[in-house]
């Protein structure tokens, strides 16, 4: 870990791309660069986690 702020890209259930990220709005940025590039795979999910608190953060899709 070289970051506080966890961002992970899992596709059916498999992460298949994650960092690490000091900064909460660098995160929140590649989460939303991440949607862009990623969230026409079929169950993808995205999910920006506090690595301190192990709080999600942030997620997409979010709760329907």
């Amino acid at each position: 870990m070289t970051g506080r702020f966890h961002v992970t890209l899992a596709v059916g259930g498999r992460t298949v791309v994650e960092g690490w990220w000091g900064s909460e709005v660098v995160a929140r940025g590649k989460l939303a660069g991440w949607v862009g590039q990623y969230g026409h795979l079929p169950d993808a999910r995205v999910a920006l986690v506090d690595g301190e608190t192990g709080a999600v953060l942030t997620d997409w899709p979010g709760e329907e």
